[in-house]
């Protein structure tokens, strides 16, 4: 009977070396000792082993993925538009999404482009989850949004004196009753 080293039975059995050599250790799989003191494992041990943890009978009892529908996602900001191009090189992908006037790009596995069935002109919605949140100051430009610049600058006006806007609104109350 052939009698096989802890690494080619670890091999044999698809699992680890140290795992395997945890389970000699634990009495969970028979040995024989050479001269040297090394473990060898024979077939009909590696027959056993395989006998008791057939792929078949775990992917067996595992269900099938099921591709229905989606009706809930903790993802809260979705922002929705439409396929504008989708590359794919290798591994992963690029998809890039006109979202009203803005372009947001996404960089997933190609697998899940397949999985998708991405083209250009599909409608697609973006979901964003993530730990971070960056903030940024675009400078100001002349003649853009005049609005936001006043309430900007009435609102800078009342902090100079130390005051808030709701306060001096009830300063000119107070004046124009007494």
């Amino acid at each position: 009977m052939t009698q096989l080293t802890v690494r080619a039975a670890a091999d044999r059995l698809g699992v680890g070396y140290s795992t395997l050599k945890q389970w000699i250790y634990q009495g969970r799989v028979r040995t024989t000792h050479t001269a040297g003191g090394h473990h060898r494992i024979s077939e009909a041990e590696i027959d056993r082993l395989t006998s008791r943890h057939e792929p078949e009978a775990r992917t067996a009892a595992r269900p099938a993925a099921t591709s229905g529908l989606i009706v809930a996602l903790s993802g809260r900001n979705r922002l929705r538009g439409f396929v504008d191009e989708v590359r794919r090189d290798g591994l992963l992908g690029q998809v890039r999404l006109r979202i009203g006037d803005q372009t947001l790009t996404a960089v997933i596995t190609g697998d899940a482009i397949q999985e998708l069935k991405l083209r250009r002109g599909d409608d697609a919605v973006a979901i964003i989850k993530s730990t971070e949140v960056m903030i940024a100051r675009e400078a100001d430009i002349p003649g853009t949004n005049p609005a936001t610049a006043t309430a900007r600058e009435g609102t800078r006006k009342g902090r100079r004196r130390g005051r808030r806007p709701a306060d001096r609104k009830s300063d000119a109350a107070r004046r124009t009753r007494g």
